[in-house]
């Protein structure tokens, strides 16, 4: 993750498309309704896409046809809801396509889908369920970064399974490969983006309480 550029047969391709476009849809109308109700929160979204590009771009070579790297969508996902971040994710997918050939526009549809969308869902549910659990909101934040991060590359190693089945094991086998190589890198990084996304997201919101609202630049985060 990123899957490269052309590695997709095209029906996959195709599909991770069709199925990635109506999140994208809804995120883009919830983020216009977002910047007309709250213009001020224009800085908070640059800099949740800038955080995503920059940790989404330290990659590391893992699975052929792939590499790992932290995602950085975890914070976005948490401040501004789950739609919201699978605009700026694709935004990031796509520069990141065209500036660094990293990831590609082929598999963009795929990789928006691991990356922008599941990852996102994952680490929004994550935040809610932990701060109901009264984990405190460092932890909850800790592990929704965490877990979206691992999302990310579960659905990955589907995808790659999907398109690639081991000639014996078929896709079970296949996913399993894939996840267990992509484990290697991907825990450590994992964790390491739940740590820095704790100091980031308590920067941008001026104060911390646990169980509570926090108020962030954009507004508040519940």
């Amino acid at each position: 993750m990123h899957i490269m550029e052309g590695f997709l047969p095209v029906t996959h391709a195709v599909g991770w498309y069709a199925v990635s476009a109506p999140f994208v849809v809804l995120g883009a109308r919830r983020l216009r309704r977002l910047v007309a109700e709250r213009p001020e929160a224009r800085m908070t979204l640059a800099a949740s896409g800038a955080f995503a590009f920059v940790l989404s771009a330290l990659k590391i070579p893992s699975v052929t046809g792939s590499c790992s790297h932290p995602t950085g969508t975890g914070l976005g996902a948490i401040v501004f809801g789950p739609p919201v971040m699978a605009v700026l994710g694709v935004i990031v997918l796509l520069f990141q396509a065209l500036l660094l050939a990293h990831g590609g526009l082929t598999t963009l549809g795929a990789n928006a889908f691991s990356m922008a969308i599941v990852g996102p869902w994952v680490a929004w549910g994550s935040w809610r369920l932990a701060g109901r659990a009264g984990l405190g909101f460092a932890a909850s934040v800790f592990l929704a970064a965490t877990l979206g991060n691992l999302a990310t590359y579960v659905v990955t190693s589907l995808q790659l399974a999907l398109a690639y089945p081991d000639p014996v094991s078929g896709f079970m086998g296949a996913a399993l490969k894939f996840g267990a190589i992509f484990a290697v890198t991907q825990v450590p990084l994992a964790v390491a983006e739940g740590l820095l996304t704790v100091v980031v997201i308590e920067a941008l919101s001026g104060r911390v309480r646990d169980g509570q609202r926090i108020a962030t630049l954009a507004g508040e985060v519940k």
